[in-house]
């Protein structure tokens, strides 16, 4: 998980403070040892851990603080809003052209993950934007970058522009724009070449194409398990080109988050994407709020729910509620309704986004079992039709072949069938109580559940 380091010393050192009647300048200059140790330990820039520190404890000691009611809750309240200031304050958009296509250049290292990166902001743009990008194979060096984007093209079903490893960058960068507006694409994706460090010759040719293709954005991929080194390539990258904004990769990694929390304060470039897994719909916008959230323990429920709302079926969700009211929920249901969860990314990462999640014993450290996942779709799928609609006739003899038939043991079906027949009563006391609230006048939340 991004800052797991970071966020568990943070999360105990706000914990001390957190239900303090008084706070005193003693307390605040404790916290503030506790927390400069966190974010160096997690590679944060020293001079921005310097200035974040001199301000949250400036803020922390003030009139405003010290005579609230809850002084602990207003110092973590301090400390969430400069962390958030620390990453950019607000979320960052994308530029859109007056006249289409609107150009993005994505430049970085080799190693950063540039060329995978494109492919999904690509189909991050056509997926929750309902843009029409036009991929652009401009790295000639590397030909297994060409044939990579075009593979990730065809995975997408999404256009590549290429004219192979023998025409210009500079070239096939013109071409690539005239096709775009010839076939009315809304962007234009330019991938270009990258090298295992910054030369001169890389940084000429990365600027002819930025003369010609006058670009909106220029997005410099970086891997934030490099730490400082991504902070340093980002000044290079950024004094000799210009860069309009930053996509962190592999932010889900056992990072120790400090590439984020320096980068936007060392370049004062925005970060504008985050990737959190390797599959294509793996990157986020980058929320600077939410990821503050994040990192304390707070929770993050707005993009749980973005989440939700990409890769949950709507009419499904409501057709769920009403079979969960009547108990006629069945395998069928509970087998669609886990791969709608599933497809919204790693179940620990979306469990750690619940508010207070950090507080339950045991699931701070939560490591969901996908082998676990997919034995249970394996038994429900050998099931027959019979028996996935009514489960109340497996017997013995069902069970055993159901077993062999998933390649589980008997025990693992019994213990699916107790589980199911218990969550079943769960769901239909749970949308009781909702049906009551909305009787009462109470509005009730919208209550979907997730398998």
């Amino acid at each position: 998980m991004a800052f797991e380091g970071l966020a568990d010393r943070l999360q105990n050192t706000m914990q001390k403070i957190r239900g303090k009647g008084k706070v005193t300048e003693a307390d605040v200059k404790e916290m503030m040892r506790e927390v400069r140790l966190a974010l160096l330990e997690a590679d944060v820039n020293f001079k921005v851990v310097k200035n974040f520190v001199k301000k949250v404890s400036e803020r922390s000691v003030g009139q405003e603080v010290m005579k609230s009611l809850t002084p602990g809750q207003q110092v973590i309240k301090v400390v969430k809003e400069e962390l958030t200031e620390l990453m950019g304050g607000e979320q960052s958009q994308v530029a859109v052209a007056k006249r289409p296509p609107t150009v993005i250049m994505m430049v970085g290292l080799q190693g950063a993950g540039k060329t995978t990166t494109t492919g999904k902001l690509a189909n991050l743009l056509r997926k929750r934007y309902n843009r029409k990008p036009l991929l652009v194979a401009a790295d000639i060096y590397r030909p297994a970058a060409i044939k990579q984007l075009e593979t990730l093209g065809k995975q997408l079903s999404m256009p590549v522009f290429s004219l192979g490893d023998q025409v210009s960058p500079v070239e096939i960068a013109k071409q690539a724009i005239a096709k775009a507006k010839e076939d009315h694409h809304d962007y234009v994706l330019i991938d270009t070449a990258g090298r295992l460090h910054i030369d001169e010759e890389l940084m000429g040719e990365l600027k002819e194409i930025k003369e010609l293709s006058n670009p909106d954005e220029i997005f410099l991929v970086v891997d934030a398990m490099t730490g400082q080194d991504a902070v340093n390539v980002a000044q290079s990258f950024d004094e000799q080109l210009g860069v309009t904004g930053v996509i962190l990769t592999k932010l889900d990694g056992d990072t120790r988050g400090g590439a984020a929390l320096s980068i936007r304060a060392v370049t004062e470039k925005p970060i504008k994407f985050a990737g959190m897994g390797e599959k294509l719909d793996a990157l986020e916008p980058f929320h600077p709020e939410r990821m503050a959230s994040r990192i304390l323990g707070m929770g993050d429920v707005l993009t749980l729910i973005e989440k939700a709302q990409t890769n949950v079926d709507e009419g499904k969700a409501k057709e769920m509620e009403q079979k969960m009211r009547t108990m006629s929920f069945t395998f069928d249901d509970f087998l669609d309704q886990l791969g709608q969860v599933r497809s919204m990314g790693p179940l620990d990462e979306i469990i750690k986004m619940l508010p207070g999640a950090n507080k339950m014993k045991g699931l701070n450290n939560i490591q969901v079992d996908e082998k676990q996942i997919s034995h249970i779709e394996a038994i429900i799928q050998s099931m027959t039709s019979e028996e996935k609609q009514h489960p109340e006739i497996i017997n013995a003899g069902r069970r055993k072949r159901i077993a062999k038939g998933s390649g589980t043991s008997i025990q693992e079906v019994n213990r699916l069938l107790k589980q199911f027949e218990e969550m079943k009563k769960m769901m239909k006391q749970m949308s009781n109580m909702q049906q009551k609230g909305k009787k009462k006048g109470m509005g009730g939340m919208p209550f979907k559940f997730p398998f």
